[in-house]
C-alpha cells in the first residue's frame, strides 16, 4: 500500500511509519521541518516538506495522490497555545481532508483524542483553557471530515499517551472508559485499521486485555 501519513516526525506517527515501511509499504511523511527529513529516510518512510498551517489544497494534495490512505498523526503539541490548536488540530486536519478528496484518496485515519466530547456542549469545566481549546478543535475535526461522502473515515481516540513498551493487547471499542496506552501499541493499532478497512468508525483505546488483531476483528 501507498500511505500517506500528517505530522510524520511525532512519536506517534514515527512509530507507525516504522512499522509500515518494515513490512515494505510506500510511506510518505509529510513534515514541517526539514531538518526531519533524515530521520525520516532512516525510517524507511519518503519525507515530503509541507507547512500544513500555510498550504494550499493543491500542495497537500500532490504527494498524496495514488495513496490508498491518509493517517493524520499531526498536531500542535503540548508547549503550543490556542491559536495552534485551531490552526493545527482542526485546520490542518480539514485541510488533509479536502486534499484527500482533491487526489481521490478514498480512506481516511483521524487520530484524535479520548475526552473530546467533553467538548460537545463548549469548553468543558474544570479544564485547563489550552486543553479545553485542543479537545474542541479535534471535536471540529472530526464533526468534518466523517460526514463527508468521499471519504472512508476512521477516527481513533486514544487515551493518556506513554513511553512504557508496547504489550500488543488493548481495549477497544465505541466507548472504553479513560485510561492509558503506550504510544507502541497505538501505532499498532493503526496498522491493524488500516489493513481491516475498519471505516467510518469512531473508535476509543486504551490498554486491555485484548490481543489488537483479535479487538480489531471484533468491532462492530
Amino acid at each position: 500500500m501507498r500511505i500517506v501519513i500528517a505530522g510524520a516526525h511525532g512519536q506517534v506517527a514515527r512509530r507507525l511509519g516504522r512499522l509500515l515501511s518494515a513490512r515494505g509499504d510506500t510511506v510518505v511523511g509529510l513534515i514541517r521541518n526539514p531538518d526531519h527529513a533524515a530521520d525520516l529516510r532512516s525510517d524507511g518512510v519518503e519525507p515530503a516538506v509541507l507547512d500544513l498551517e500555510s498550504a494550499s489544497v493543491d500542495e497537500l494534495a500532490a504527494p498524496s495522490r495514488g495513496a490508498d490512505v491518509v493517517v493524520f498523526a499531526a498536531g500542535a503539541g503540548p508547549g503550543s497555545g490556542e491559536a495552534r490548536k485551531h490552526t493545527v488540530d482542526h485546520g490542518a486536519a480539514v485541510l488533509l481532508a479536502d486534499a484527500a478528496e482533491r487526489a481521490g484518496v478514498g480512506r481516511y485515519v483521524l487520530v484524535s483524542s479520548m475526552g473530546v466530547e467533553q467538548a460537545r456542549d463548549g469548553a468543558p469545566e474544570g479544564v485547563d483553557p489550552v486543553m479545553a481549546v485542543y479537545l474542541q478543535a479535534k471535536l471540529r475535526a472530526e464533526d468534518d471530515v466523517l460526514p463527508r461522502a468521499a471519504l472512508a473515515t476512521t477516527v481513533l481516540r486514544p487515551g493518556g499517551l506513554t513511553d512504557e513498551p508496547g504489550t500488543g493487547r488493548v481495549h477497544l471499542a465505541r466507548s472504553t472508559g479513560y485510561g492509558s496506552i503506550p504510544r507502541d501499541d497505538v501505532a499498532a493499532v493503526l496498522v491493524a485499521l488500516i489493513d481491516a478497512g475498519r471505516d467510518g468508525a469512531v473508535i476509543e483505546l486504551v490498554s486491555g486485555d485484548t490481543p489488537i488483531d483479535e479487538a480489531v476483528a471484533a468491532l462492530p
